[in-house]
């Protein structure tokens, strides 16, 4: 590669002069919304709060695979060294 390969290839959109317009823009804003409508911000908190948990519920458990309802280990995988299938305290008297 060499540095014309370099040079024509596009900036990023947010390094490009239409992306740092939008970020001014955004910048802007959001300065006005915060310092114009700060009580209609600060009223709205509680709402936003008591709509995260709904939303984390359901977004946050699709990582505990509640599909499965087996509590041991899974059919798939050998169990631990030491540990027979038929003794859960894992004594191998």
């Amino acid at each position: 590669m060499n540095d014309l390969d370099l040079r024509d290839t596009p900036p990023p959109f947010w390094r490009s002069r239409l992306g740092l317009g939008w970020l001014a823009l955004a910048a802007v804003a959001g300065w006005f919304l915060l310092t114009e409508h700060r009580a209609h911000l600060f009223g709205a908190l509680p709402w936003l709060v008591l709509l995260a948990c709904p939303l984390m519920h359901v977004f946050m458990h699709g990582r505990h695979h509640h599909g499965r309802h087996g509590h041991g280990p899974s059919a798939d995988r050998a169990p631990a060294a030491g540990r027979s299938t038929s003794d859960p305290s894992g004594d191998s008297r």
